[in-house]
């Protein structure tokens, strides 16, 4: 009986501890965020990017397939969306962001572009990880 009630306590602070979230990440991420809107909507890409990790292990997830890679994640926006016109101004909307971990983040949202031409509409999920204090998108699924 010891036993269980000590194989509780433990199984009970992990999934405590992961259930939990820190307010500060949180608003970090959320920055995040407005920033990449903020720059899109200024037309600016390289700043747009500047949420995602600098590296060839970033994995962006489309209609047309995977993208690995910060380079060829910024030349696929590039080609995507090659100016100020086409890009229009992004809205997110969060639907849910959850702490898996104290370096991991997952995030769910609606995407909404509104052109001159057309207006665009879809959902992202993007997990984030904290790397030496900073957070960046590892993965982005949008479709």
């Amino acid at each position: 009986m010891k036993i269980l009630i000590i194989l509780f306590s433990l199984l009970s602070g992990g999934i405590m501890e992961l259930s939990g979230s820190d307010p500060a990440d949180e608003e970090k991420i959320l920055a995040i965020m407005d920033q990449q809107q903020r720059c899109w909507n200024e037309g600016n890409l390289d700043c747009f990017m500047k949420g995602y990790l600098p590296s060839d292990s970033l994995m962006f997830i489309g209609k047309n397939g995977i993208v690995y890679g910060y380079q060829n994640t910024l030349e696929r926006y590039r080609k995507s969306y090659p100016d100020r016109t086409s890009m229009g101004q992004l809205n997110f909307n969060i639907i849910q962001l959850n702490q898996l971990s104290s370096e991991y983040y997952s995030m769910i949202g609606k995407w909404t572009l509104k052109r001159s031409t057309d207006n665009l509409e879809g959902y992202f999920s993007l997990i984030f990880k904290k790397i030496n204090g900073e957070w960046f998108i590892i993965k982005d699924h949008s479709s």
